[in-house]
């Protein structure tokens, strides 16, 4: 017989009631993933949109040369060169001559493009100082520099060729003792091609050769002159305007 004072419960209804309250609890989770899941999913598709027109940005195609060197554009750059004479024009006594030189340069493009074909380009003002230490037959000294009319080609992409040719003044000790000169003043003649390459926007490494002459004028008893290849390497920046 059961104790007086306890009053059964229905085992059926215990029963019941148990599994009413874990299907309450079990559904609360659900109804709490549900909102999170689709705010979380929201946050994705708004941060994706967001990402879209970065990631186009980044890999849009560079137009090289033409998008940098435009009219009014400024060129910044800086140039070491090797100076090997030769004995071009029957002035022997040039090919045992060598020298290194520095070349910084400020340049402006003058014109807008000429549409020429593969051939089109602008037209560019270079001032170009020039210093230098000749080391054979002896160790001399040169300075000066070069005003240069320049010719940008435009039509091949990050790769610029360009032909300079220009004119200038230098001062060097190697007169009067070389046979070729004899003054300390002379004057410069040079005209050759080159080469820049944009590593960015604005940033090109610049490489270029030049036949290079330098000449009295006739201004002293000795004008032989001297010829030689200058090769040159640097960089160069394109401020736009």
């Amino acid at each position: 017989m059961g104790h007086p004072f306890v009053v059964p419960h229905p085992v059926g209804a215990s029963h019941r009631e148990r599994a009413r309250t874990l299907d309450q609890r079990g559904s609360q989770p659900c109804r709490q993933r549900g909102p999170r899941a689709s705010a979380l999913l929201l946050i994705m598709l708004v941060g994706a949109q967001g990402l879209v027109p970065r990631t186009v940005e980044a890999e849009a195609p560079h137009d090289g040369a033409r998008q940098a060197v435009s009219r009014g554009t400024v060129e910044a750059g800086f140039m070491s060169g090797f100076w090997q004479g030769n004995n071009a024009f029957a002035n022997a006594p040039s090919a045992n001559r060598s020298a290194l030189y520095q070349l910084p340069r400020l340049g402006l493009i003058l014109t807008d493009e000429w549409k020429a074909g593969f051939l089109s380009g602008n037209l560019e003002l270079l001032l170009e100082p020039q210093l230098a230490h000749y080391y054979r037959p002896f160790n001399a000294s040169a300075f000066g520099g070069s005003l240069l009319v320049k010719y940008n080609f435009l039509s091949f992409g990050r790769w610029m060729p360009f032909w300079d040719v220009g004119a200038g003044m230098l001062w060097t000790d190697l007169a009067p003792r070389i046979p070729e000169q004899s003054t300390t003043f002379n004057f410069v003649l040079q005209v050759g091609p080159g080469l820049h390459y944009f590593l960015t926007t604005h940033t090109a490494v610049t490489l270029g050769v030049r036949f290079h002459h330098i000449s009295n004028a006739g201004l002293g008893q000795r004008n032989v002159g001297l010829n030689a290849t200058l090769g040159y390497l640097g960089a160069s920046v394109f401020l736009p305007d």
